[in-house]
Order: structure tokens, then C-alpha cells, then sequence
């Protein structure tokens, strides 16, 4: 239920700007139909401008840029999901190393190579992701 309440809230000031543009006054002459803009003279500043100028903030608010970190954490924990299908494969790897040489001990030399082999494909892929998710963060 608050979601509801508070996501689009967040979502519209995130999209709103921080700051209004001097809109220009349109003024219409008394001898002609054509419009001329003129604009708002600087004493007619309110004196919140006046006395603070530096409370102007930027489009990128307090709120745009909270909502940054929280994607950018999100695609992390996303991405660092893979991390657990590496240490399942590693698993899987050497549960097959230990049954094969169960069922042939002779083998023990060979099958232990390829094992090893399996376990650098799995954890460079293990490493890979593990990549990917720091780019999400820190990129």
C-alpha cells in the first residue's frame, strides 16, 4: 500500500526540475495586435533569490541521486546472483571427480586434470560475474 503512495511520489519529484527559468511577460501594445516580450526586472526578485542564491540546486537533487545508489546496488546484488551458480558448478565438479574415482581408482591421475580444468572453467566464469557486478556499481 505505500508503495503505491510513495513510489510515484519519489518518481515525480525526481523528474521535477529544482529550479524555475524567469518566465518572460507578454505585454501587448496599444497601437498594434503584435505581442512583445518583456522581462521581470531584477527588483522584482523575491527576496528568497536575493538573499539565497545558492539554495538553487542542480536537476540532479538529493532525491535523483539516492535513487542512483539504490539501482546501482540493486544491479550489484542482481548480477553478484550468478557468484552462487559458480560455487554450485564447483561443487558439481568435484562431487564427479570423487564418483569417478569411486567407480575407477586408476583413473585417479587423469580424471584429477580434468577436474581442475573444469574447476578454472567454472570459477573464471564465477569471476567474470563477479566483474559485472562491480561495474554495476562503480561505473
Amino acid at each position: 500500500m505505500a508503495s503505491r503512495i510513495v513510489a510515484p511520489k519519489m518518481a515525480q519529484m525526481a523528474a521535477r526540475p529544482a529550479f524555475r527559468a524567469v518566465q518572460p511577460k507578454v505585454a501587448q501594445r496599444a497601437f498594434s495586435g503584435l505581442r512583445q516580450a518583456t522581462f521581470v526586472r531584477p527588483q522584482t526578485v523575491s527576496m528568497v533569490q536575493k538573499v539565497a542564491p545558492a539554495a538553487r540546486r542542480a536537476y540532479s537533487s538529493e532525491m535523483a541521486n539516492a535513487l542512483v545508489q539504490v539501482s546501482q546496488n540493486i544491479g550489484m546484488g542482481n548480477a553478484a546472483i550468478g557468484l552462487g551458480g559458480a560455487g554450485i558448478g564447483i561443487g558439481l565438479v568435484f562431487a564427479a571427480l570423487l564418483q569417478g574415482v569411486a567407480r575407477n581408482p586408476s583413473l585417479r591421475g587423469q580424471l584429477f586434470s580434468y577436474a581442475i580444468l573444469g574447476f578454472a572453467f567454472v570459477e573464471a566464469i564465477g569471476l567474470f560475474d563477479l566483474m559485472v557486478a562491480m561495474m554495476c556499481k562503480y561505473v
